[in-house]
């Protein structure tokens, strides 16, 4: 017989419920057949125990709940099985309590008892019921609610004998300031006058001061065309700065700004025509011979004339030295 892909489908998924089932309540401390230490507690209040919660003997942990229950409908009895981790001899005068904690998780302590004969397998440890944590507060508290009620009594007598001390002389002293107290309400009286009066509709220092604010208030108002007019001024010329290209500008001049960069760099460098005049020392002393050399023509063609031109037709050539070197005045305007 051949199976189908569905029947092995569906006994995998059932195969991986029932693993499911098994190890979460192997996970809560349950098996699926009931072995192990058991034992029974029979309580009138769970107050909040739930299954897993560890169960504990001298503060070392022996188990923990394996189930909750309750014995009839009513709910007056509720029956809790302790399952223990071995086999540990509990003595039957031992009492089981619950220690429920607010922050924390409710757990079941066992305070062992003295008896040599010990509780089996299947047996119902005895219980109590334990105040908890709010029962200890409450407890605590007693001594001092009972301390402060004694302080109260004793500071009642104090008071008592506060009240026999005072003699006549102090029951002066204590109407004196009592008259010293009521000159202090008239000069508070006082004060209080002179408050109304700053205060007065009419002549008051704070009315004066609110008719300066209404009469600045009226200025305004009255001046409002002219106000709204400058307020457009001003509206008219932030839009055209907004519309003014300020960063088309900016990018010209950045521009501008790197070609005269490059311009300079190649100064610096002696590239072109500037920067061989900037930095060519030869070219700049034939400059300084050529100016030279003119002066010196110049002045030679001042002092000669005849030499270059000749009107006369009788005249005689002039034959003297050519100059050499410019003459002073030519020297000082170089």
């Amino acid at each position: 017989m051949k199976i189908t892909n569905e029947t092995k489908v569906g006994a995998l998924t059932a195969i991986a419920i029932t693993l499911l089932i098994l190890g979460f309540n192997f996970l809560k401390g349950k098996s699926l057949l009931k072995t192990g230490n058991f034992l029974y507690a029979k309580y009138t209040d769970a107050k909040g125990l739930m299954i897993s919660n560890p169960v504990y003997a001298n503060g070392f942990q022996i188990g923990s709940i394996y189930d909750i229950e309750n014995e009839d409908e009513n709910l007056k009895n509720i029956i809790v099985t302790i399952k223990l981790k071995s086999s540990y001899n509990i003595p039957t005068s031992s009492v089981a309590s619950i220690n429920s904690n607010p922050l924390g998780t409710s757990s079941i302590e066992i305070n062992l008892g003295k008896d040599e004969a010990f509780l089996h397998q299947g047996d119902t440890i005895k219980t109590i019921n334990s105040e908890g944590i709010m029962g200890e507060v409450k407890a605590a508290l007693i001594p001092v609610t009972d301390q402060l009620k004694h302080t109260m009594h004793s500071l009642d007598t104090v008071l008592l004998n506060i009240n026999t001390i005072f003699d006549p002389n102090t029951k002066n002293n204590l109407q004196q300031v009592i008259a010293n107290l009521n000159k202090t309400t008239a000069n508070l009286t006082e004060s209080s006058i002179s408050l109304q009066s700053m205060l007065d509709k009419q002549s008051g220092a704070i009315t004066q001061s609110m008719n300066n604010i209404n009469s600045f208030t009226k200025n305004l108002a009255d001046n409002n065309d002219k106000i709204t007019h400058t307020l457009d001024n001003l509206q008219t010329t932030t839009n055209n700065l907004s519309k003014t290209d300020i960063q088309g500008s900016i990018a010209e001049l950045k521009k501008s700004v790197q070609t005269l960069n490059s311009v300079l760099d190649k100064i610096n460098s002696g590239k072109g025509s500037l920067g061989l005049l900037m930095n060519d020392k030869t070219l700049y002393n034939n400059l300084t011979n050529t100016v030279r050399s003119a002066n010196i023509l110049i002045d030679d063609l001042k002092t000669h004339p005849k030499r270059y031109v000749n009107i006369s037709v009788f005249g005689k050539k002039d034959k003297s030295t050519p100059l050499t070197a410019p003459l002073n005045d030519s020297a000082n305007k170089k």
